[in-house]
């Protein structure tokens, strides 16, 4: 039976998916809450891990050993890093990767965990296909795309740092915690995806452009996601 992990980093990426849903218990681990019950019609559990890598990764080893989920699906808003990619619009991914890793003095890629054997996290290909649907089916307005999320304990507010993730790593968004998600579920053998919608652009402009729109971006995300259940 399907259980779906759902994870956003902050209250306004969860709040909305938890006002809709079933809530049948919540378990408290590592401070963080886990809310189990349903959503549209899935079983799900719905947490706020916080913000950065060590948070998502407890929480995505949480989501494994303690409540077995099927699936985990990370919601919430980035950066963007590709100039067809908007505010407002909508990345799936296809993959993700640490952008603040570098143990390329020992001859590993950029980004690259070492004896991992590649750098990029590989989302599942069935959870993309029911992201892209669900988003053009709720949200018609906006464009989605499908790309690679780049991930780094760090908030993306210059222009020279949004230029080396796109050269080095060729990322579409940048954001804190979803490269650490999609390594937890692939070490435990659990399909993933993330969803991120652009709040800013990575930018100068990035300081004031994402408290402006982080709320929007954050709901138009979670809508896809209470959508996209219905299809995996």
């Amino acid at each position: 039976m399907k259980k779906v992990g759902i994870i956003g980093a902050m209250d306004l990426e969860v709040e909305q998916l938890k006002s809709r849903m079933e809530l049948e218990r919540i378990v408290t681990k590592a401070s963080m809450d886990f809310c189990v019950g349903r959503l549209s019609g899935v079983d799900v559990v719905i947490v706020r891990c916080g913000i950065g890598k060590v948070n998502a990764a407890l929480c995505a080893q949480i989501l494994a050993d303690v409540f077995e989920v099927s699936h985990i699906i990370n919601t919430g808003v980035a950066g963007s890093l590709n100039a067809d990619l908007d505010i407002g619009d909508i990345l799936v991914s296809k993959d993700a990767l640490h952008h603040d890793i570098d143990v390329t003095i020992f001859g590993y890629q950029p980004g690259e965990v070492p004896q991992m054997g590649f750098r990029e996290f590989k989302a599942d290909q069935a959870m993309i296909d029911a992201a892209v649907t669900s988003c053009r089916e709720v949200n018609p307005d906006l464009q989605v795309r499908v790309g690679r999320v780049v991930s780094g304990d760090q908030f993306i507010s210059s222009k020279e740092v949004k230029q080396r993730l796109i050269t080095e790593f060729q990322g579409d968004c940048a954001e804190m915690e979803g490269a650490s998600i999609a390594h937890g579920a692939y070490l435990n053998g659990i399909p993933f995806v993330i969803i991120r919608a652009i709040s800013d652009k990575a930018d100068d402009s990035a300081e004031m452009d994402y408290p402006t729109f982080e709320r929007e971006a954050a709901k138009h995300s979670a809508t896809l996601v209470a959508h996209m259940l219905t299809l995996l």
